[in-house]
């Protein structure tokens, strides 16, 4: 049976008064992958009922950004939800969730001003903003996200546990290519040959893991190793960062359990990843 299609506000709100049990949320932007749909069945796992939302957000696209070329793919999604059996799925238009008198934003102070927030500035207030209307509009109990988008999952949480949501939020493990590559809906955009320079994420942070076994624990030293391998592969580097994963100050030395971050270019599509030093 197909998940029943909410496109309007009031139709979540009027279908959501009468949800009983364990209620699981997983917001997306479409063009679903294996990544998405870990998510979802961690939430089947979980909970007794699940929504997933669908919806290009374009508050959280900068002007020189690719909103108008994001691959969009609805009916696939359908099938793909519905081989799932999720419950709901909840697609509104632009105009529902940001109509013409719109006003409020919601802001997190210092963490989304590093990392990817240096060269996005106003991503997060877009994020924050539209996960602050769905978890009102939704009122899930527990909501699914990856932790590819690691810094995105910190803000989040701040935000929730800030603003006195009830909802938990659970971090789910990054979801790879055989080949190492963390999946993205932007991976598309990538050539046969980008792809394969586009392993040099994965295999910066596996080198970063490597040199801490090995007893290697500056940042600055092992930050200079990763450097040199992506830019081998002709990879432009935003950022490398090693991480407290709960502040996401920048730390001096590696320890166990902290994180390394990274955003890279590789043939004008921007990727994300990083990795939980063990």
């Amino acid at each position: 049976m197909k998940p029943k299609l909410i496109n309007s506000i009031e139709e979540m709100f009027a279908i959501r008064k009468h949800l009983t049990g364990v209620i699981g949320f997983v917001p997306t932007m479409g063009f679903l992958h294996e990544g998405h749909l870990s998510l979802v069945r961690e939430a089947k796992k979980q909970t007794d009922i699940v929504i997933v939302s669908i919806f290009v957000n374009p508050t959280q696209f900068s002007a020189n950004e690719d909103l108008s070329e994001y691959p969009r793919n609805i009916e696939r999604d359908i099938e793909l939800l519905t081989d799932l059996e999720v419950d709901h799925i909840f697609f509104p238009t632009d105009e529902q969730m940001y109509p013409e008198d719109y006003k409020t934003w919601v802001d997190v102070d210092k963490i989304t001003q590093v990392l990817c927030g240096r060269s996005r500035p106003t991503h997060f207030r877009g994020v924050t903003t539209i996960v602050t209307k769905l978890m009102n509009i939704i009122d899930p109990d527990i909501m699914f996200m990856g932790e590819k988008d690691f810094q995105q999952l910190v803000v989040l949480r701040q935000m929730a546990k800030d603003l006195n949501f009830r909802t938990k939020i659970v971090g789910c493990s990054i979801v790879r290519e055989k080949d190492g590559l963390a999946l993205s809906s932007r991976n598309k955009y990538l050539s046969p040959d980008g792809r394969k320079k586009a392993l040099c994420l994965n295999k910066s942070l596996l080198l970063a893991q490597k040199l801490f076994s090995g007893n290697v624990v500056s940042s600055n030293k092992i930050i200079s190793h990763m450097t040199d391998l992506i830019e081998d592969n002709e990879g432009i580097i935003d950022y490398i960062e090693v991480l407290e994963p709960k502040t996401l100050e920048h730390i001096p030395e590696l320890i166990s359990g902290c994180r390394i971050a990274l955003a890279v270019v590789v043939e004008n599509t921007r990727l994300i990843d990083n990795i939980k030093i063990v």
